[in-house]
């Protein structure tokens, strides 16, 4: 009798394009371990694991018609999977490679031991084209476009059924079950493949034709965008899939007005979100340490909880920051542009630390990629050394893209009765004095005076000796090739850290 090969899912919740169920063959032991310890941390919530659960009863069922169902576990990951390879005489386990959080980066190399000193072959495969132990960018666009045209793997036509039958949780534990806090997000995003692949199909044929114009302003981006990012963080669709389809639809839609731009634009964010992904791959620490050096201790950590919370609970004072806060809390997704506000918000007015500020956000996100956030924190902060420094005005934005303050209104109702030439700035509406502070806070900075601090003390920092030659480094290893050639060019990247860098997605928007 032949041992299975396991399989262990982990932010790979699919069936189709899984180069791991494909190399493990037809005797598999599909494996998804629940881990308690994982769902304590600060930056998980009980929205993203509601969402985790509705794509692994999913995952069950494709599994099942398959014929052989998965088998889910709750507990330590090299505890359940020891009982799992001596129950059953596994000696070949294969995974496909996974860039999350430092803890899970730690895990795997606890299940890395534990195998080599079972006699377990452990085998990790590339599910993207996010590239493991990479020694140089150069050249890595080319890997990519070559990763993102090879043939998406072909689900499994049948799995022989393990006998006898594998005990396994018959019942996902719920929030409460996980020590995780009441988290009510009426309109979150629904999880599992049926939900993923009617999304892909509307923005492809229907919603995606104003995604250029409509990605920026959150009255249209809802609709605009994809909204593919929660199915894409937690693997239900692989990225190649999703490229393949773009490409596909492309050509359906040849000669028809907006969508050649739309196509386009889309096909960048895809690979701007390898780019981030890969970034964290070649750097860990970039989750608890500034990517330049000279920003540690800029800002106080843990000091000022009263802005914190304010900013949190989108009661800063500021209503386009406040609207989007509150967006957030109740739909787990909030498009690019404002995501990037509401980080240099909290970073540049509040003079937040990344560190604080960021693991509320990552809760809030059903589509958390540490990948792109912990990246996305640094850059919106100013702490990468080689991005501009860009900070938001607040009012600006709301101008923008809400001049009608349809958005505020729908968000904080608190100002419904604020004429439309104040509604961004209520503070400035005469009648507003006997509002503020009541049932709405006056603003908790003064925005042009934190601003100023902010942008004076940032650029000094970028003036000291020797910031300049540590940037250059950072743009080395982390800077896009994109532009011009995939080969390294030193000057190119010595002008592109003198210049604030091209590298920033701030014109790139990463609106998935």
């Amino acid at each position: 009798m032949y041992s299975p090969v396991l399989v262990w899912f982990k932010r790979d919740l699919r069936v189709h394009d899984h180069p791991a169920l494909v190399a493990a063959g037809s005797y598999v032991l599909p494996v998804y371990i629940i881990e308690p310890e994982y769902w304590a941390l600060p930056d998980t919530s009980g929205r993203q694991w509601a969402f985790t659960a509705q794509c692994l009863h999913s995952l069950r069922e494709d599994l099942a018609r398959l014929g052989q169902p998965l088998i889910v576990r709750m507990g330590c990951a090299v505890q359940e999977l020891s009982r799992l390879c001596q129950r059953h005489n596994v000696t070949r386990m294969i995974s496909q490679e996974e860039t999350g959080n430092g803890w899970t980066y730690a895990r795997d190399r606890r299940v890395g031991a534990w195998a080599r000193g079972a006699g377990v072959e452990w085998l990790e495969l590339p599910q993207s084209a996010v590239v493991r132990r990479l020694a140089s960018r150069d050249g890595w666009q080319s890997q990519r476009a070559k990763f993102m045209a090879g043939q998406a793997a072909a689900a499994p036509q049948a799995l022989a059924p393990i006998q006898p039958a594998i005990t396994t949780l018959e019942h996902l534990p719920d929030a409460k079950a996980l020590r995780l806090s009441p988290d009510a997000c009426p309109s979150r995003q629904r999880g599992g493949h049926a939900a993923a692949t009617h999304t892909l199909q509307t923005f492809l044929e229907t919603r995606g034709q104003g995604y250029r114009a409509q990605m920026s302003s959150p009255l249209t981006a809802e609709r605009a965008c994809s909204r593919l990012s929660p199915y894409l963080a937690l693997g239900v669709l692989s990225v190649r899939e999703v490229e393949h389809a773009r490409q596909q639809a492309r050509a359906r839609h040849a000669g028809q007005g907006g969508w050649s731009a739309a196509f386009n634009s889309f096909a960048k964010r895809l690979a701007w979100r390898d780019h981030f992904i890969q970034k964290l791959e070649d750097e860990p620490q970039l989750e608890t340490q500034c990517l330049h050096p000279a920003h540690e201790n800029l800002r106080p950590r843990g000091r000022d909880q009263d802005r914190l919370q304010a900013w949190a609970h989108g009661e800063t004072g500021v209503p386009f920051v406040d609207a989007c806060m509150r967006y957030l809390h109740a739909t787990g997704w909030l498009n690019f542009r404002m995501r990037a506000m509401l980080m240099s918000f909290a970073s540049y007015h509040l003079w937040l630390d990344w560190r604080d500020s960021g693991p509320h956000l990552a809760r809030m996100f059903t589509d958390y990629e540490p990948g792109i956030h912990w990246s996305q924190c640094q850059m919106q902060s100013g702490t990468t050394g080689i991005n501009t420094i860009r900070i938001y005005n607040p009012v600006k934005q709301g101008l923008d893209h809400d001049p009608d303050g349809r958005f505020i209104r729908a968000w904080v109702p608190e100002l419904a009765n604020v004429p439309q030439s104040h509604i961004h700035t209520p503070w400035t509406w005469p009648e507003g004095r006997r509002m503020l502070g009541q049932r709405y806070p006056a603003p908790v900075i003064d925005l042009a005076q934190a601003g100023k601090f902010a942008r004076e003390t940032l650029w000094g920092l970028r003036k000291q000796a020797g910031f300049r030659d540590v940037a250059q480094a950072v743009a080395h290893k982390h800077a896009s090739r994109a532009r011009g050639t995939d080969r390294s060019n030193a000057g190119t990247l010595r002008q592109a850290a003198a210049r604030r860098s091209k590298d920033n997605p701030a014109q790139l928007r990463l609106d998935l």
